[in-house]
């Protein structure tokens, strides 16, 4: 069965948040291999959870193109988490609008479009 739409951009969005946690691990293992690490075991256990979290963002884009309600809801904690960030940030002094904007827009637009996603799926269901 072909995903809706809206399931698609979902699952865009989350690929794309993926793909950019996999360039965020790679500057941090070149940052790593330049000796900029003030911690070695501090540094490699958060490129180690920065790759698990784009492994779950992955597995979260092929569910929710396929679908699946489990995948639609660890999407949608993954974008609350990434909206509380980007407004956690709101209290830096001076203001990070790069980190912000470049966290919190896709965020708002992927949780809209999975709750949008998980309404459509539900109306399909309850018209079966």
């Amino acid at each position: 069965m072909r995903a809706p739409g809206i399931a698609r951009a979902a699952a865009a969005v989350l690929a794309v948040e993926a793909v950019a946690l996999l360039v965020f691990a790679a500057i941090e293992m070149a940052g790593l291999g330049a000796g900029d690490a003030a911690s070695l075991p501090t540094a490699i256990a958060l490129i180690v959870l920065t790759l698990i979290g784009a492994a779950a963002l992955a597995a979260f884009a092929f569910g929710t193109r396929a679908g699946r309600s489990w995948a639609r809801s660890g999407g949608v904690v993954f974008q609350v988490l990434a909206i509380a960030l980007a407004l956690g940030a709101l209290t830096l002094p001076p203001i990070p609008w790069a980190f912000v904007l470049g966290l919190g827009i896709p965020a708002v637009a992927g949780l809209t479009l999975l709750i949008a996603s998980a309404r459509r799926e539900g109306t399909r269901r309850e018209a079966e």
